[in-house]
């Protein structure tokens, strides 16, 4: 090849890079109007109800399997630690929400509490779990709150949904000497 072929050369791929450099651009003011424009929306002044409760779409409210008692379940992330016994201490992070709506009523972040002081579907999903697991438990009305509801934020009959990942559970007598090598009074976990 002469040194005038390749400077053609040369040139018309500059050139086709220019073209597609240019597209690219035109591409992006295109695709950055929206949001410059949704920037300049005028402000609004209505208040966002408290506390913030986002909804969980449809793919998130459904399980894979249902035991005897009728919760559903399915692993999200499974391991291989040990289960929670009815009435160990555990530490969970857990999101709850309505199975018909998807509102979150509920989240919470290394809580601990008794697996065997939470409304049944709860508890016995727990019993299921090896610790370091994250599971989504359906659990139907009759195994959550029931009739009565909870407050304005379950209503009577409500299906509810859980995504529990289990931390870390204790035996009763575990906490306790935990808690006595710590100088602490009995009766509930350290947090």
């Amino acid at each position: 090849m002469h040194v005038s072929e390749l400077a053609g050369l040369r040139a018309r791929f500059y050139g086709a890079g220019m073209t597609i450099a240019l597209r690219l651009v035109a591409g992006l003011s295109l695709a950055l109007v929206p949001i410059a424009a949704q920037a300049a929306a005028p402000a609004t002044d209505a208040i966002i109800a408290l506390p913030l409760q986002p909804i969980v779409g449809a793919d998130h409210r459904a399980c894979a399997v249902k035991t005897a008692s009728g919760l559903g379940y399915s692993v999200l992330k499974d391991a291989t630690g040990p289960k929670a016994a009815k009435g160990d201490y555990v530490l969970v992070n857990y999101i709850g929400y309505l199975a018909a709506t998807g509102k979150v009523f509920d989240q919470n972040m290394t809580t601990p509490f008794r697996s065997d002081q939470v409304i049944p579907g709860f508890s016995e999903g727990l019993g299921m779990m090896p610790r370091g697991a994250t599971y989504r438990f359906c659990i139907p009305a009759a195994l959550g709150y029931g009739a009565q509801g909870a407050g304005a934020e379950i209503p009577a009959n409500s299906d509810l949904v859980f995504q529990v990942e289990l931390l870390d559970s204790r035996t009763a007598a575990e906490v306790e000497a935990m808690q006595k090598a710590q100088g602490a009074p009995a009766g509930a976990p350290q947090q």
